[in-house]
């Protein structure tokens, strides 16, 4: 049986899987990726994908996944979620739009659009609860308005290591992508507005009403943020270490338990139970995660993207739309954006002389392929339907086909701007 054929078997048995049955995503996800290998005629090397990408996806955000989760627990606990969310809701009149500008404004800085939604969804989360609004519309409102950012704007993981690759001009990617960017995030706020204002209002746990102040609200919010941005700008030993996300977000944990304890009206065993509902809390969402790394790498075995990738560069489409199509192939295989923007360029550097594209072109071309289409081996899908408590089909229609959208209309941007300005 063909890679491609496959590839959309397991589409489909994933979506009957989990929107039709029900079956719990983790399961889903493994024993789908179980049926891949089976199909691929490599059952055992599919243990050994499964094992792997199971393993890369824990590694790289346990510590994460589970340190925002208590932070968040913690200022929800102490009131500081309400102080943070009053002062969004005071300085703008339109939440959602403000949701979508925090994301986008923090994607980049701590390098992971997961990270900044993990750091702000509690925020998202109370604002809904105030303004009764949908969970998946304020989730959704965020979680978009990172990808705007991450997947377009040097100096974002993927985008880095492709303008190095390609030897792309930093100034001009960023300009191009900044110009894009913008109006991305602006219309995935406009869908999430039009599309995603159904479904169930976030519940809020029962608090005490601690007056904490703001410094004691912000700071394991801002201080972790802060740490992983300066390494960017002062490429130094501390702050490398500092600024890794793993130390800083413990940081913002251990922060959370000091100011929570100076409040007065928190004990060790309230603290300590919240840290408890955190690591369950942060434990289900990267079940779901590892199962996505599983799939994606699974995937990623059978040789898939690459094939489809390869029918696209051999075809006869207008050569600013290949790139894209290359990356969308490879971002809808195996899920993860910063995967894709390593593997796209490679496939499409040896053809850039006959596509005859500017390298900065052909670089966001395929940025903007990263948008589309995610499902479930994209990590991200998961972390927003499980913090947020959504069920997939949501998550789907939101997420999915929202992400469509973002990136239809980045390359539609994007190839207005090559037939002007080139």
């Amino acid at each position: 049986m063909t890679p491609i054929i496959i590839f959309f078997l397991a589409l489909v048995l994933i979506l009957l899987m989990t929107a039709r049955f029900k079956v719990h995503p983790f399961l889903s996800l493994i024993t789908v990726s179980l049926f891949i290998g089976v199909m691929a005629g490599e059952p055992f090397e599919a243990l050994g994908s499964i094992s792997t990408g199971m393993g890369k996806v824990f590694a790289n955000l346990a510590i994460v996944i589970v340190s925002g989760s208590i932070i968040g627990k913690l200022l929800e606990e102490t009131g500081a979620t309400s102080v943070i969310a009053g002062d969004i809701l005071r300085v703008s009149k339109k939440p959602l739009l403000a949701l979508s500008l925090l994301g986008f404004l923090t994607a980049v800085p701590v390098m992971c659009s997961i990270l900044a939604f993990v750091i702000f969804i509690p925020i998202a989360m109370e604002i809904g609860h105030r303004m009764k609004l949908p969970s998946s519309t304020v989730a959704m409102s965020l979680g978009l308005g990172t990808l705007a950012s991450f997947n377009l704007i040097y100096p974002s993981p993927g985008i880095y290591s492709a303008v190095n690759e390609l030897g792309a001009g930093t100034a001009s990617v960023f300009i191009i992508g900044l110009v894009i960017a913008i109006p991305t995030m602006l219309v995935g706020y406009l869908y999430v507005d039009r599309f995603c204002r159904s479904g169930e209002l976030p519940v809020r746990a029962a608090t005490k009403q601690v007056q904490v102040k703001r410094p004691g609200a912000y700071a394991p919010i801002a201080v972790p943020i802060m740490l992983i941005s300066s390494r960017i700008f002062y490429p130094v030993p501390v702050l490398n270490f500092l600024g890794d996300p793993n130390v800083a977000l413990l940081i913002g944990v251990l922060l959370a338990v000091i100011f929570a304890r100076s409040s007065g009206s928190v004990g060790s065993g309230t603290i300590s139970a919240c840290a408890e509902k955190g690591i369950r809390r942060g434990g289900v969402v990267l079940l779901d995660l590892c199962g996505g790394g599983a799939l994606g790498t699974t995937l990623a075995m059978t040789g898939v993207g690459h094939e489809i990738g390869q029918v696209f560069i051999n075809s006869n489409l207008p050569a600013i739309i290949i790139p894209f199509l290359v990356a969308v192939a490879i971002q809808t295989v195996q899920g993860s954006r910063v995967v894709t923007m390593l593997i796209a360029p490679s496939l499409i550097m040896t053809s850039l002389p006959e596509l005859g594209l500017p390298v900065e072109i052909a670089l966001i071309s395929m940025a903007c392929g990263t948008f589309m289409i995610s499902h479930a081996n994209d990590p991200y899908f998961w972390t927003i339907v499980e913090m947020a408590d959504i069920d997939p089909a949501t998550g789907y229609k939101c997420y999915t086909v929202g992400g469509i959208v973002m990136g239809v209309t980045a390359f539609i941007l994007l190839a207005a701007i090559y037939s002007v300005f080139y």
